[in-house]
């Protein structure tokens, strides 16, 4: 195999590549990259057995071939080659030796067989279809920061993408939830998604996901059957296993009774919470909304580092409320809000709250109170 190959072009292939691959693994092989020739383009193929990539690149090839060299490695030389080089990948396939050239560098890297290299089989797909990228962004990065971290509840590890019912129809839905926070995300339903089985999508397939999706204008192909999924742009291909196991009944924690409504300036509302939680013992982190006639005060009061208290001016029209919540889920529920203003929902001091953006039903977040 001999290739030249624009070393940007090879950064953003081998990236990919290497932040699959895991760090400590007994099976040498799964540390490597396999880089495929053909007659004018070049694959590099990285896997865990749980999820696999495929970064598929146009290429100067002067003799096709294969072979697999350390992903981790091979990624750290690129990244510290000049801008603009022109990078040749050369493998005899005798030697066992890849040589990567550019410039006046000359690395010589040990390989392993491309035999030895496991690829995930196919699926049967029982669901194809189409969907914007920015739509497919929105519907992950709005809930995967509900995403449990517990693995004894290996079923939360992930978010659930299902095929639901709201109130214009079917709708895609993505739902995340740490029995803490919850997060359920719509959109509307793409032609050929209605017949999808719903599946959990592991959480570092999520963040792999993820920079698939920065460009707006791509489409992003979506085929998802029992066992896995896969995500598809023209030049990457991201195969996973989803989660063996079954999503908690997620509606059953959504309050529908919640009649006490607040509505508060997003960005303010995380700011003056970021202030007061800075005297918050670390353990609970726990701040007490107080709730009176169109004003909030936010305080914390910490025995062995403090107290603090600051006021907003919000609109709230109900009976007096003290309620306590955890910092960090405030913070993170209020990041998610693109809108101007959030909108929390109470009930009562023990009962979940419910949060949206203004009047928008499309993004829903549910937050458990705290003892204050």
């Amino acid at each position: 195999m001999k290739i030249s190959i624009e070393r940007a072009t090879l950064l953003k292939a081998v990236g990919q590549a290497q932040s699959v691959v895991e760090r400590r693994n007994t099976i040498p092989i799964l540390a490597n990259v396999l880089i495929e020739a053909d007659a004018n383009s070049v694959s590099f193929r990285a896997t865990d057995l749980d999820i696999e990539v495929v970064d598929k690149t146009v290429a100067q090839v002067d003799r096709p071939g294969a072979t697999t060299v350390s992903a981790v490695t091979l990624h750290e030389i690129v990244r510290k080659l000049p801008d603009g080089a022109l990078v040749q990948l050369t493998d005899d396939g005798s030697s066992g030796r890849l040589t990567v050239e550019a410039g006046r560098s000359n690395f010589s890297l040990a390989t392993l067989p491309r035999e030895d290299f496991p690829v995930m089989a196919n699926a049967e797909y029982g669901a194809n279809f189409s969907i914007e990228s920015k739509v497919l962004r929105r519907l992950f990065d709005k809930s995967k920061f509900a995403i449990s971290t517990e693995e004894t509840r290996y079923y939360l590890n992930g978010v659930y993408m299902h095929v639901s019912d709201a109130d214009g129809g079917k709708v895609l839905r993505c739902v995340a939830t740490d029995g803490h926070r919850l997060a359920r995300i719509d959109a509307d339903l793409p032609a050929g998604a209605e017949t999808m089985p719903g599946v959990i999508v592991p959480r570092k397939t999520v963040g792999e996901l993820r920079k698939l999706l920065d460009d707006d204008d791509v489409k992003i192909a979506v085929s998802v059957s029992e066992t896995k999924v896969r995500f598809a742009t023209p030049e990457i291909t991201l195969t996973s296993k989803v989660i063996d196991g079954t999503f908690p009944d997620y509606t059953r924690v959504i309050p529908q009774g919640n009649t006490r409504r607040l509505e508060v300036d997003a960005a303010e509302f995380a700011k003056a919470v970021d202030r007061v939680a800075t005297v918050s013992s670390e353990r609970s982190r726990a701040v007490k909304l107080s709730l009176d006639e169109d004003r909030l005060v936010l305080s914390v009061n910490a025995p062995d580092s403090g107290a603090a208290e600051e006021e907003l001016a919000v609109a709230y029209g109900d009976d007096r409320l003290e309620i306590g919540f955890n910092a960090k889920y405030l913070l993170e529920i209020a990041s998610q809000v693109d809108r101007e203003n959030a909108v929390f929902m109470f009930n009562s001091s023990g009962d979940p709250t419910l949060m949206r953006e203004g009047n928008d039903t499309t993004a829903v977040y549910v937050v458990m109170p705290m003892r204050v």
